[in-house]
């Protein structure tokens, strides 16, 4: 797909990370945006600094994307603002630390709703206007982990993977359809993501402190870099993106070896598994 000035973008997750810097990126290309972020301080910054860039016409939505009514409603707010949108860009997300001896059921819940569910809602909400247009596409964040399950992970690798599988299934059903779905794998990616995990009450402070460091040594890709890899990849209709090097290393030891790649893993990494803490 062809991003040209004038084109209609929408991108969730907007206010920080990843999805700021693709405003931004796309900014500079003269698009048009919907921006949406829960944070909607952030997300207004995000949409005043679009418009400095270079952005066409800049609408800004505080929503939570695991809202099915609150998505409805920034669907709407989009097309009144826009009247069309070609390219879709669910980014949102969050983490969460801990194994799943120590987390509670509803700690999994609010992850897949945010990081799944925002997914298939932003999906199926702004599919029938996609599908007016001649040429369309859908990014779907996925994460390193929706290629690699690390033990500590079993929540946000499900959520990710969940996002794959899904993003996976719908470029096979909208082949010939004109609109493309890329998934987007990104490694270790500059931002505070790590940082704002949520955690289990007995996760002790020198275990995310370590969790936290082991993520800022490995995360070597700027925001701005992701997005513009991103960008290119969107222009060259790619399907899968595999963003960084750590990622690309992981995701070729996971195929290479499917069952025994996190023996290899940590020993590259020295990313020990999670010791217990608390009763267990």
């Amino acid at each position: 797909m062809k991003l040209t000035k004038g084109t209609v973008a929408v991108v969730t997750g907007a206010g920080g990370g990843i999805g700021r810097a693709l405003a931004l990126a796309l900014a500079r290309q003269g698009a048009a945006l919907a921006l949406a972020d829960k944070d909607a301080h952030a997300v207004a910054n995000s949409a005043a600094d679009a418009k400095k860039a270079g952005a066409g016409t800049v609408s800004s939505h505080a929503v939570d994307v695991a809202d099915q009514e609150a998505m409805t409603r920034f669907r709407d707010e989009a097309k009144k603002a826009h009247g069309r949108v070609q390219l879709l860009v669910n980014n949102a997300g969050v983490a969460m630390g801990g194994t799943f001896e120590e987390l509670q059921l509803d700690d999994m819940r609010w992850l897949m709703e945010i990081n799944f569910w925002g997914v298939v809602y932003g999906t199926k909400l702004f599919l029938p206007l996609l599908k007016a247009e001649r040429r369309a596409h859908i990014v779907n964040l996925s994460s390193l982990f929706g290629i690699i399950a690390p033990p500590g992970q079993t929540a946000y690798a499900a959520s990710k993977f969940a996002v794959r599988g899904f993003s996976e299934a719908l470029r096979h059903e909208l082949a010939g359809s004109g609109i493309i779905v890329t998934q987007v794998h990104p490694g270790g990616v500059r931002t505070n993501i790590a940082r704002n995990a949520r955690l289990p009450p007995r996760f002790d402070v020198e275990r995310r402190d370590a969790a936290v460091k082991r993520f800022e040594r490995m995360a070597r890709t700027t925001p701005a870099a992701a997005a513009e890899r991103i960008l290119r990849g969107i222009e060259r209709d790619e399907r899968r993106i595999v963003l960084g090097a750590d990622a690309k290393l992981l995701a070729a030891l996971q195929w290479l070896m499917p069952v025994g790649y996190w023996r290899v893993a940590e020993r590259l990494f020295g990313a020990a598994a999670p010791r217990k803490s608390g009763r267990g």
